[in-house]
């Protein structure tokens, strides 16, 4: 497999997408880069495939610009690349929640590393005997394809349905360690900032969502595969291609 796939993103205030989409686009048209990078003034999200050099050459070009020098993506391997074409596109959100009091550049909800959460669930509950709720923020049709034993979800079709869903089940929540996660971290760092807001008392994001976990200690406590937005589908705890088991 030579085809190297990242993901990554960082909200960050940007005034000047336009420039930074002229250049993007051109780069990643000249290195052979295919995926899509989005940006809008709360941030950048990127998926891309390409060569090793080509990958390498675009995220230390991304980490040029100080407001992504910390950058971090998160990678996989395929035989073929995942994506039809290059596209740089600009939006009103990364990810849309339709909650724009909410500004996660302001000030992250506190994260749980891969192993720190693999230490909680093998032992039923985190480092003060909290019982551990996993609640996935991710749409139906993704959960389908695989997610944490025993993990809430509210069975959404679009993220801006989380918000009054979770409004009607925050009783369930007292006394608990909520960790909220997604595909990549994106979603659920959304999550967990709008669940500090309206009163969750305890809520984590995992950090670099599903992926960095399959990552750092693989499948343990997620049963099934992880769903991509690309022509894999999904991924597996091995973050090898998953063709062909997911049902959408």
């Amino acid at each position: 497999m030579s085809v190297v796939n990242i993901s990554c993103y960082k909200f960050i205030t940007l005034t000047d997408r336009e420039a930074l989409k002229a250049d993007l686009a051109a780069r990643c048209q000249a290195l052979g880069l295919k995926g899509t990078i989005l940006l809008a003034p709360e941030g950048i999200n990127v998926f891309l495939a390409g060569s090793r050099a080509a990958i390498d050459a675009i995220v230390a070009h991304l980490r040029s610009d100080p407001r992504f020098a910390d950058l971090a993506p998160k990678e996989s391997l395929s035989a073929e690349p995942p994506f039809g074409k290059m596209r740089v596109r600009l939006k009103k959100e990364i990810i849309t929640m339709k909650m724009p009091l909410i500004r996660p550049e302001a000030g992250r909800a506190p994260s749980v590393a891969a192993a720190t959460l693999k230490r909680w669930l093998d032992r039923g509950c985190d480092d003060e005997g909290r019982p551990v709720v996993m609640l996935d923020t991710r749409n139906d049709y993704e959960v389908a394809a695989g997610t944490f034993e025993d993990a809430v979800d509210y069975g959404i079709g679009i993220f801006s349905e989380f918000p009054p869903r979770l409004a009607e089940r925050l009783g369930d929540y007292a006394g608990k360690t909520v960790v909220s996660f997604c595909t990549g971290g994106i979603r659920c760092e959304k999550a967990a900032i709008h669940m500090q807001g309206i009163g969750v008392e305890r809520v984590y994001q995992l950090e670099g969502g599903i992926l960095k976990y399959f990552e750092e200690v693989g499948g343990a406590h997620y049963r099934g595969d992880c769903f991509v937005f690309d022509a894999r589908e999904a991924v597996g705890a091995d973050l090898q291609p998953a063709a062909g088991r997911v049902h959408r």
